[in-house]
C-alpha cells in the first residue's frame, strides 16, 4: 500500500523558511509529501520559488499539493462568490508551476442556501468551472512551457480537492462532498479526519470508524487514491475550535494506523499532518503506522506457525488453540499450587523461630 506522509507547510525544524530547503528537510526525514498553505492570496513574486519546488519535485518524487485560500464564500451571492473565485484563481496557477497534484479547497457557509440538494448543486456548478480553468491553466503550451515545466507534457492537471467542513454552518459534510465529487469529474474528496471527528461529536474512535468512513467513500465515490489531513483537534458541540497535536487530543491516530495496517492494502493514500507540530507530528504518525505493521505480521506469523504445528499434530488450528488453552491453565494451577506449598514450611520455620515467645524465668541468660 502506497502511504506518503508530510507537513502542511515548511517544516519547523527547517533553518531556512523557504519550500525548497523545507523539501530538503522533509526528504532527510523519510517523509513523502508536502502540502504548500496559501492562507492569504499568492503573489506573484512568489512564483519563482515556486518554480523552483516544482522542479525539485519532478526530480525527486516528492508529491506536492497546494491549499487555496482558507476563506472562501462559494455559497454566497455573487459579488463574494466572484471575490473567492479570484483568491483561488492565483492558487490555480502556482498548482501548474508547484506541480501539484492537489489543489485543496473550501467551500465556505451555506449562506442563504439550507443543506441539501439545491446546494449540493451549486456547488457543483461552481466547481464544474474550477476544473476547467485548472484544465485549460494546463492546457496546450509551446516548446518553451514544456522546458521549464516538463510535467505539462507528462502529468495530468492538478486534481481539484474538496476539503470536508469541521463547523455545522459550514458546507462540507462527508455526505456532501462526496455527491458532488461523483458528479464532477475531476474533483476529489479531501478527508479532514480531525473535522470529521469534530463534525461528528467525536466520532472517529475506532479503526471500525476508520473502516466505516472508507467503505463508505469507496462505495459512493469509488477508486482507491485518497487524500486526507490529520492532527488532533479541539472540538464543542459538533464545531471544531482549533487544531493541537495529536497526544493532546482525543482524536488518536492508533486506530486509523490499525486500519490501514490490516484493510489498507487496496489503497494510494497521501495524509497531510495539520497539527501546530508539523512534521513532527507526521514523523509520529509514520512511527506508529510501522509499529502497527509489525504487529500485523507478528500476528500473522503466529497464526501461521499454529497451522503448521496443527497439520503435524493432525489437529485443527482451533483444536490446537484450545489444547493450548487448557496446558496454559493447567500450568498457572500447578505453578499456584507450588507457591501454597512453598509458604507452609515458610509458616512453620517462621513460628519456631519467633522472638515474641516468652523468655524462660529459669534462663539465667
Amino acid at each position: 500500500m502506497p502511504l506518503r506522509l508530510g507537513p502542511a507547510g515548511v517544516p519547523l525544524s527547517c533553518k531556512g523558511r523557504t519550500i525548497v530547503e523545507g523539501m530538503d528537510d522533509i526528504t532527510s526525514l523519510g517523509l513523502e509529501a508536502m502540502e504548500i498553505q496559501t492562507v492569504r492570496p499568492v503573489q506573484p513574486k512568489h512564483f519563482d520559488q515556486y518554480w523552483q519546488a516544482g522542479i525539485l519535485s519532478w526530480d525527486s518524487g516528492i508529491e506536492m499539493n497546494l491549499h487555496g485560500p482558507y476563506y472562501a464564500e462559494l455559497l454566497g451571492k455573487r459579488r463574494e462568490r466572484n471575490r473567492s473565485l479570484a483568491k483561488m484563481e492565483a492558487s490555480m496557477q502556482a498548482g501548474k508551476v508547484i506541480n501539484a497534484r492537489h489543489l485543496v479547497y473550501h467551500v465556505g457557509p451555506y449562506g442563504e442556501y439550507e443543506p441539501g440538494t439545491e446546494a449540493n448543486e451549486q456547488v457543483a456548478n461552481v466547481f464544474a468551472g474550477i476544473v476547467d480553468r485548472v484544465r485549460s491553466i494546463w492546457g496546450d503550451q509551446n516548446e518553451d512551457a514544456y522546458a521549464a515545466f516538463p510535467w505539462i507534457e507528462k502529468m495530468e492537471p492538478s486534481l481539484v480537492g474538496i476539503e470536508t467542513s469541521g463547523r455545522q454552518e459550514l458546507w462540507g459534510t462527508v455526505e456532501e462532498v462526496l455527491e458532488v465529487c461523483n458528479h464532477v469529474d475531476g474533483t476529489v474528496p479531501v478527508l479532514n479526519m480531525a473535522h470529521i471527528h469534530a463534525r461528528g461529536h467525536g466520532s472517529m474512535r475506532t479503526s471500525e470508524d476508520y473502516a466505516e468512513l472508507f467503505d463508505k467513500v469507496r462505495e459512493t465515490y469509488g477508486g482507491s487514491k485518497f487524500y486526507c489531513h490529520f492532527a488532533g483537534i479541539e472540538h464543542r458541540m459538533g464545531n471544531a475550535l482549533h487544531y493541537t497535536q495529536i497526544k493532546k487530543s482525543d482524536l488518536k491516530f492508533e486506530p486509523f494506523a490499525e486500519y490501514l495496517a490490516e484493510e489498507g492494502d487496496w489503497m494510494d493514500i497521501t495524509i497531510i499532518s495539520d497539527s501546530p507540530l508539523l512534521e513532527h507530528d507526521a514523523m509520529y504518525m509514520m512511527q506508529h503506522y510501522d509499529k502497527a505493521r509489525q504487529r500485523l505480521m507478528e500476528i500473522r506469523a503466529r497464526d501461521e506457525r499454529r497451522v503448521k504445528l496443527a497439520h503435524e499434530r493432525g489437529l485443527t488450528p482451533e483444536e490446537l488453540e484450545l489444547l493450548e488453552a487448557e496446558v496454559a491453565e493447567a500450568r498457572k494451577n500447578l505453578e499456584g499450587d507450588g507457591k501454597d506449598q512453598t509458604k507452609v514450611p515458610a509458616k512453620a520455620a517462621g513460628g519456631l523461630m519467633s522472638f515474641d515467645d516468652k523468655v524462660d524465668e529459669d534462663d539465667v541468660f
